[in-house]
């Protein structure tokens, strides 16, 4: 089993931000990030994945966002502004108690968003040096920043999160109705940018203690945005909207295992043709705006470059769509012309990756492999992953304990046995050889979420696809499931296997 042909083999950890602990109710960018980085050298890593960290639109997902390129403001650290004396303590009392397990979402919100607001109002009177390169930001991120900014604020004064039902006068991007709104409600669209510098700020803060301790950040892109997104209002023309701009299909897979009728996600489809007339800049720009952030890139739905399944508008499920053919090969060539080096990795997962394997060679970008989509496949196969990127499990599957669970209820006493040969499974810690499994593997990156080191089961799950819920992107990790134990333990079986 413990092959070690590839030299250049290394691991990492999947642990989303929202979802480190601390006292706010959400992870953050400050102190409790730089511990698990911390905690990531401890245990012999070299990477740390997190979801995509835009701002939710619906749901609480990071894969549904009212924007590519804002990023969320619940992130930032409360106690970072404490610091820089933006806010005092006493702005952030009482405290409630919040979940050291969940988040709730609109408790947290409630309660922190007026502390963003009071520290973004207490930075317009502020003359201090050190935030300076406020306008400098500004400047960097016109392509999307200021538009950004005054969507939200319609948005607000519409009371209608559906932009397509606003004022006609108040749809179009541009003339004098727009103005008016700028400069009318000029406040309030600069502490949507300043809310956007505290991130960016904070942000630039963690990534440089990562590199500097060796850790190395991934990064992740949806494929698709939200239809009420500042993106689709700025960029009418890239997506497929009939004359009243209203959304014509809609995005989704087709059936398959985690549904028999598909997943309708919703999100508008890509005008495909106007994207390639403009050059791409709106993907150039987007993919540039996440590289600065991470050192990794990860493209979610990847296979949606090469093909996509387009669902009617009307369609309550994603069983009548269609394959379409998209124009990922065009793009990642205007990409790479325009850009030194960006290091991608595909998640290449579903019916379309065979096409998006064309892609992905071309273009030297590795794939992903899933251990608990592998059982049928033969002993040889295991180790024909070098140019993957090789998980344990993603935010959309199960953890190792909730899917041995499941399948030690479903599979017959013999099939079982052959799963446990196959992956080597002491079935008393089944986390553990799955994950020394994977390590061993000839796969150049393993990533492991932290509730697979932690041994948690299926209700420490992140995401079940096809679901709306109040447990799907509310997991947090409790500090003290992650004791020294197993960080020494995930640290011998990284070294072990000449990782790390």
């Amino acid at each position: 089993m413990k092959k070690k042909s590839n030299p250049n083999r290394s691991s990492g950890v999947l642990l989303h931000i929202t979802s480190l602990p601390g006292p706010y109710g959400i992870g953050e960018i400050g102190i409790e990030s730089k511990r698990f980085v911390d905690n990531l050298v401890s245990m012999g890593q070299d990477y740390w994945q997190i979801l995509p960290t835009n701002y939710p639109e619906q749901c609480n997902s990071p894969y549904d966002t009212n924007s590519a390129f804002a990023q969320n403001p619940f992130l930032i650290s409360l106690d970072d502004l404490l610091e820089d004396e933006l806010i005092k303590s006493s702005d952030l009392e009482p405290i409630p108690t919040f979940s050291k397990k969940r988040i709730d979402y609109n408790k947290v919100k409630n309660w922190k968003y007026p502390i963003l607001k009071k520290a973004a109002s207490n930075f317009q009177s502020k003359k201090d040096q050190k935030f300076s390169d406020y306008k400098d930001f500004c400047n960097k991120q016109k392509f999307w920043l200021n538009d950004y900014a005054v969507f939200m604020v319609i948005k607000e004064i519409q009371k209608k999160p559906d932009w397509s039902f606003w004022s006609k006068r108040l749809k179009e991007i541009k003339g004098e109705n727009i103005k008016k709104v700028e400069n009318q409600f000029k406040n309030e669209i600069e502490c949507i940018k300043i809310l956007q510098y505290f991130f960016d700020r904070q942000w630039k803060q963690l990534k440089r203690y990562a590199n500097q301790r060796g850790i190395k950040l991934i990064g992740d892109i949806p494929i698709y945005v939200s239809f009420n997104s500042a993106d689709v209002w700025m960029n009418k023309s890239l997506f497929k909207l009939d004359e009243n701009c209203k959304m014509l299909f809609q995005s989704g897979v087709p059936p398959d295992h985690f549904a028999n009728s598909g997943q309708l996600w919703g999100h508008p489809i890509y005008n495909w043709e106007n994207h390639s007339k403009s050059g791409f800049n709106w993907w150039i720009e987007r993919i540039k705006y996440l590289r600065q952030n991470v050192d990794f890139v990860r493209i979610d739905h990847f296979n949606g470059f090469a093909k996509y399944w387009e669902v009617p508008i009307g369609d309550k499920d994603a069983s009548r769509g269609r394959w379409v053919i998209a124009k990922g090969m065009e793009l990642l060539q205007k990409l790479y012309m325009s850009m030194e080096k960006v290091n991608l990795i595909a998640e290449d997962l579903g019916e379309a990756s065979k096409d998006a394997l064309v892609i992905r060679e071309k273009y030297d970008i590795p794939g992903m492999s899933i251990l608990q989509y592998m059982l049928n496949e033969n002993e040889n196969a295991w180790y024909n992953v070098e140019k993957t990127v090789l998980y344990t499990g993603t935010h959309d599957n199960d953890t190792i304990l909730g899917w041995y669970d499941h399948i030690r209820k479903d599979l017959s006493k013999k099939e079982l046995e052959t799963v446990n040969r196959t992956l080597n499974i002491d079935p008393q810690e089944v986390n553990w050889s799955m994950i020394e499994y994977s390590l061993h593997s000839n796969a150049y990156l393993v990533i492991v979420p932290i509730q697979d080191i932690l041994g948690l089961g299926s209700n420490a799950r992140m995401n079940k696809p096809g679901t709306v819920s109040k447990k799907n992107w509310s997991w947090r990790m409790d500090p003290s499931e992650l004791n020294s134990s197993k960080v020494r333990r995930m640290k011998n079986y990284t070294m072990e296997s000449s990782r790390g």
